[in-house]
């Protein structure tokens, strides 16, 4: 899995997860997650987790990933199936990775309906992490993503998305951010 580690002056370390999904029969949606999601979901969609390969000098896709590392539910309610630009769909994401199992809330705005061909689906998913494997204390994923309800043939629906988590403290750092916490209650005083 593509993981970049960063240091944080806050002390919860930072986790970057770059991966891409393919809507995949293999890997059917998950029920439960769906029944999960905080509002009526009308599209399940299912898929497997790759991770891409990057060209280091100009960040270009070299390779799409050809092992499958985990797999994804996505839970959508759409409202108008037209698709028209614009529109906002709540969503409800399941990734079940290497590290554990993130769950994510919130909302993708679609960009298109018609490029490069009319029916298919371009849109751009914003999300905070709600559910995060132990360790973890929340983080946000983003996503660029195609979705071809019409299943117009030399199309997939998938998705490249970054996951951004952090990490607990650990106990020395949280031990930092305690005192830091009671110099600034002491301050306030």
């Amino acid at each position: 899995m593509g993981v970049l580690l960063l240091s944080a002056d806050a002390g919860a370390r930072e986790v970057v997860m770059q991966f891409r999904t393919q809507e995949d029969p293999a890997s059917p949606p998950d029920p439960a997650v769906c029944a999960a999601a905080p509002f009526e979901v009308n599209v399940k969609l299912g898929g497997s987790v790759y991770v891409p390969r990057h060209d280091p000098g100009d960040g270009k896709v070299v390779s799409a990933g050809d092992r499958r590392v985990g797999s994804a539910t996505a839970c959508i309610q759409v409202t108008d199936t037209a698709f028209p630009a614009g529109q906002q769909l709540n969503v409800y994401m399941r990734y079940n990775l290497p590290e554990g199992a993130f769950t994510a809330r919130g909302t993708c705005t679609l960009v298109s309906n018609d490029v490069p061909a009319a029916g298919l689906v371009l849109a751009g998913c914003a999300m905070r992490l709600v559910e995060v494997p132990k360790g973890f204390v929340g983080g946000t994923v983003s996503s660029t993503s195609v979705f071809n309800p019409r299943k117009l043939p030399g199309y997939a629906t998938g998705s490249f998305y970054t996951l951004y988590a952090y990490r607990e403290d650990t106990p020395r750092d949280a031990g930092k951010a305690q005192k830091a916490q009671g110099a600034t209650e002491r301050a306030r005083q």
